[in-house]
């Protein structure tokens, strides 16, 4: 697996963009799409309101030690709540990692960083599910890296 950055601290992210995985989302505004920003680009955003899912299918089963998120929301104030979900090699069921709900607000916080130190063998997939929080919320994610 190509190595996208190399860390002062040692951390090796990985190059998703490099099909090493397939990333599939629910819903992809096309100026905006998940390739550019796994690739460093601008942010990826869903093309509808409403729940998104985003799915990393990796070709074959990796070790997980960690995972960045990154979200910006400067517009609108809502409370988006995010899943993170893994599968192992059969990738047919998913344990669930972490929920977390986050209160973002033009006024005062507009960023979002969830950065899980895990200790996963032979994943076969991770997903994240966002919901927006608001009925016209677009969901969004600026950031998204795994070690």
């Amino acid at each position: 697996m190509r190595i996208l950055e190399r860390t002062a601290h040692g951390v090796e992210w990985w190059d998703l963009a490099e099909r090493v995985a397939e990333v599939a989302v629910t819903s992809e505004d096309p100026d905006h799409p998940v390739d550019r920003m796994l690739a460093g680009g601008p942010e990826w955003r869903a093309a509808e309101p409403g729940e998104q899912t985003m799915r990393v299918t990796f070709d074959e089963p990796r070790n997980v030690s960690r995972i960045f998120l990154r979200f910006v929301e400067k517009k609108l104030e809502r409370t988006q709540e995010l899943g993170i979900q893994w599968s192992g090699e059969d990738g047919k069921s998913f344990h669930h990692l972490l929920r977390q709900q986050w209160n973002f607000s033009p006024h005062g916080s507009t960023e979002e960083v969830e950065d899980c130190h895990v200790k996963l063998s032979a994943v076969s997939a991770i997903e994240l599910t966002i919901r927006p929080g608001r009925p016209d919320a677009i969901a969004s994610l600026a950031e998204f890296k795994l070690a």
